[in-house]
């Protein structure tokens, strides 16, 4: 409304400028950073990415580029997941991860989970990873996924059934992040929090959100992005979207690890 009885704004020829204008507009009218409106003349929607058929060794070797694994002084372990796997995938490699990732961490003393890149991955991923650290008995309720197209809210739960062993709640969890741990990482980073069960050492991350997705403005070629899915966590009754995850030692992003 704002912008179709602003003169100025009616009068800017290009749809670039316009876009830009329009997302700055409603950005601060509704005070979220996540919607944008673009000028796509050449848009083509994106399908979702499919699990290439690779064999499981080479699928694999797709996934150890998003993975680091070390093993730091003191039995402490580190790892860095750049994607949040989702159920599907983690079912068709899972066993192989086993054996290279995971049960080279079961024997340390203490980990440190580096989500600083993490800024993609799929929403069923959640409870596999907060299963993990947490006991097989009583499920716990760790998220409420609020799905606005369908109007409907999905519980998450611990899951009481995991392939390999589980970390356990005994062993110290560090979980770093950066302004760069967005969407799935930040949904993860919170819950663990909340449980009491990691601490969070690094940058107030990014405040994204659960799903985007694109919709087309009419018969034009302006998009407007919008969030359509929510967490709400039922420990705090509210979310990390927008306001972001606060560690409980907040240092620069590059010098969490340290």
């Amino acid at each position: 409304e704002a912008a179709s009885s602003n003169t100025e704004v009616l009068n800017i020829p290009d749809g670039e400028s316009l876009a830009t204008v329009l997302t700055a507009g409603v950005q601060g009218t509704i005070s979220d950073p996540r919607p944008m409106v673009t000028f796509e003349p050449n848009y083509v929607p994106a399908s979702p990415p499919k699990m290439p058929p690779l064999p499981p060794e080479q699928l694999v070797a797709v996934l150890q580029t998003s993975i680091k694994l070390d093993i730091l002084e003191g039995n402490i372990g580190y790892l860095r997941i750049d994607h949040i796997l989702g159920e599907e995938v983690a079912e068709k490699v899972g066993p192989l991860l086993l054996d290279l990732v995971w049960n080279k961490i079961l024997p340390t003393s203490a980990l440190i989970f580096d989500l600083r890149y993490t800024s993609t991955g799929d929403v069923s991923g959640i409870p596999y990873i907060v299963s993990y650290f947490t006991e097989a008995e009583p499920a716990i309720h760790i998220d409420s996924i609020y799905d606005r197209p369908s109007n409907t809210t999905t519980k998450l739960f611990s899951l009481s059934t995991l392939l390999g062993e589980r970390y356990g709640i005994a062993k110290p969890l560090i979980i770093l992040t950066s302004k760069n741990t967005r969407g799935i990482a930040e949904d993860v980073s919170y819950c663990l929090k909340n449980l009491k069960r990691a601490v969070i050492v690094g940058e107030k991350t990014a405040g994204g959100s659960l799903k985007l997705d694109k919709f087309k403005i009419g018969d034009t070629d302006f998009y407007v992005t919008v969030p359509t899915a929510k967490s709400v966590n039922p420990i705090t009754g509210s979310t990390w979207e927008i306001t972001g995850v606060t560690p409980d030692v907040e240092v620069n992003g590059e010098d969490a690890l340290a």
